[in-house]
Parts: C-alpha cells; structure tokens; sequence
C-alpha cells in the first residue's frame, strides 16, 4: 500500500492546492477526529493514443489495481473505466475520455495540436497523473473547445490532475445521509450540483452520491490569465448487494450528472 499511498498524496497535494482550494473546508466540516476516507478519485483525458484512458491507468495497473466496471456517456461522447485495488482500503480509480473522434473536425484539430506537444518521456513517471497541462493554449482555443464540449474546455486549461475526491458517507458517524452532508455544507455556502437532482441515485441502484460545484480558480493561459471551473468535493453512500457486500461500482446516469459540476 505504499506505493499507492505515494501515489494519492501527490493526487491529493496538487488537486487542493491547484484544482479544489476549498477541499480543506469540506475536511474541517466532517472530519469527526479520524481521517476521512477517499471512496474514489476521477481523472480526465483525451482519447488519443499518447493520453488515452489506458495511458492514465498505466501507472495504477503497476501498483495493483484491475479494470472493472465500463460506462459510456454518448450525449458528453465520453467513455470511462473504473479500477479498483485488491486493498479494500484503496480509493478506487474512475477514468473517463473524450472520444475527440466524434467530435467537430475544429475540435479534433485543436486538441491533435494540443496532444502533439506533449513530451512521451514525461508520462514515464507516474508523476504526470498530476502534473497539470503538458502544453501551451491560449484563450481563443479554450473557448473554441469549451464551446463545443465543456469536459475539453476544462481538460485542456487544467491538463492532468484529480478532477475531483470522494467522501465515503458510509464512514461518517453523526452524518448517516448524503442529504445531510449536502445540508452541512449548503450551511456553510457551498452550492451543491443540482442537476438530476442534488442527490443522484437512491439505495436501489445501490449508490446515492452529490457533489459540490467546481472552485473557481485562476489559469495561466498563454495571452493571459482567467478564472475558470477547477476541482469539486463528491459525496458518496454505498448500500450492499444481496450478498452483504458493498456495491463497488458506479451508475452511468448518476456519474453522468455529477460530471456538470464543473459546468458553470
């Protein structure tokens, strides 16, 4: 496990010091004196060869994790995979990509360009996960890509990095329900994604979870810099299967949804 804890330490430095500042709020407000639990991470990327999604799932494959659950998101033309540890303990891993090829022959130009700056040896070390934007980008393609596709608006300005952490409700103690984690943090000025509802799923899907709205956090494009949508705070509650165990996996409408936290 030290290897994967290795791992998400530097996820976790680099997405609440550059992606999701107000991560450290959300800890203040529901730690209950032992640390909270990390039910999964979310990463981004392109679907093209050099960064595609078994590019990003490369490094955690080497410290164990298998590949399980697949979703597809044909409205957003996304495609992800979910990975989990033999570990019980270990965040599991969702990572999702956009499928650049079905998409606007400007988009595909753009990104390509994108992609075609990125060094192959710095996805060597595993580092790379979180380390940010590989190439230069201005704000004219921000917006072209934004404008056709948020999730490439977003995965262009940011580049690699922890789209968002996951607090497992199944945890906590005084606070039993994902509607009562949205109520805490509404109380304390936190606007929580609403879209399909501020808690996706219910017990007999297996899952319920909600998520905060993106952080607003500044970028450093190469004609200047804006404010635009970082990181967001998941919740999720996991209820068993017939057999006792957990659901492990996720739910193609919900995590469809929790995707638009960062669309504002």
């Amino acid at each position: 496990m030290e290897r994967v804890r290795a791992l998400f330490d530097g996820l976790w430095k680099d997405y609440t010091q550059r992606l999701c500042p107000s991560a450290a709020k959300v800890h203040a407000l529901l730690e209950e004196g032992t640390p909270l639990l990390n039910d999964h991470i979310a990463l981004r990327t392109f679907a093209l060869p050099k960064v595609g999604l078994d590019r990003l799932a490369a490094p955690f494959i080497a410290i164990g994790y298998v590949p399980k659950g697949e979703y597809h998101f044909k409205a957003k033309k996304l495609f992800a995979r979910h990975f989990e540890h033999p570990n019980p303990d270990a965040p599991k891993v969702f990572i999702s990509e956009l499928l650049v090829g079905q998409c606007s022959f400007e988009l595909q130009q753009a990104v390509r360009a994108l992609v075609d700056q990125v060094d192959d040896a710095a996805l060597n070390d595993p580092a790379f996960l979180y380390g940010g934007r590989l190439w230069d980008l201005d704000t004219a393609t921000y917006e072209l890509l934004s404008g056709e596709s948020e999730y490439a608006g977003w995965l262009s300005a940011h580049g690699f990095g922890a789209n968002h952490f996951t607090v497992s409700v199944n945890q906590l103690s005084t606070l039993n329900e994902v509607v009562d984690v949205n109520q805490v943090l509404r109380q304390s000025g936190f606007a929580i994604n609403e879209s399909g509802g501020e808690v996706k799923g219910d017990p007999e899907v297996c899952l319920e979870q909600s998520a905060t709205m993106a952080d607003k956090v500044s970028v450093r494009f190469s004609d200047g810099e804006k404010e635009v949508s970082g990181g967001f705070y998941e919740f999720a509650k996991r209820y068993p299967l017939p057999d006792g165990s957990l659901y492990q996996g996720f739910v193609e409408a919900s995590a469809d949804k929790i995707f638009e936290s960062t669309d504002h």
